[in-house]
């Protein structure tokens, strides 16, 4: 049995996600969804809480024929000690899918197999420009799954996203 590890902050967790989730589960018997930066919350680049991206991840996932594994982990400022204390808060893993360079290196080091991850519509499927289309009013809901949008509307995210950006909008988009 394979076991993946998909890293990553998920804030929140999109399509392109999903789809990478997808491409995954042809490679492995269960998966780990490692949500990075599980400490961070209510602020422009990190809104959401662990335990809401937590939710959405279950959520956006729960119709795969795929166990799935959602773990919280903390950021830890040392880089050197990363990947230990990814591995101390989740179940083993045999590969481990990530795009962020920092990360694949990381893993690398510590004597990982790192796999390549597909990236899926990258200028619309990007955390950064749906968290501005959140702020901004635009129209996020079709980036996200359904299930993702009834966890983000039930933490009332576009609110707090709006909020901690410093901006009074007030379309739904």
């Amino acid at each position: 049995m394979l076991r993946g590890c998909f890293v990553g902050r998920f804030q929140p967790f999109h399509l392109g996600h999903r789809r990478v989730v997808e491409s995954i589960a042809d490679d492995v018997d269960e998966l780990v969804v490692a949500i990075g930066s599980a400490g961070a919350s209510h602020s422009v680049h990190d809104p959401f809480t662990g335990g809401e991206r937590i939710e959405m991840v279950r959520a956006a996932l729960a119709d795969l024929d795929l166990p799935v594994y959602a773990v919280p982990v903390e950021d830890v400022d040392r880089h050197a000690v990363w990947v230990s204390h990814v591995e101390s808060m989740t179940p083993a893993f045999d590969a481990v899918y990530a795009n962020n360079p920092l990360v694949i290196r990381l893993f690398e080091e510590a004597g990982h197999e790192v796999r390549d991850v597909e990236m899926h519509d990258r200028d619309r499927l990007e955390g950064t420009r749906i968290r501005e289309a959140m702020i901004e009013g635009g129209d996020w809901r079709p980036r996200v799954s359904d299930p993702v949008v009834s966890v983000i509307e039930d933490a009332n995210g576009v609110d707090r996203l709006r909020q901690v950006s410093g901006t009074d909008a007030n379309d739904d988009g």
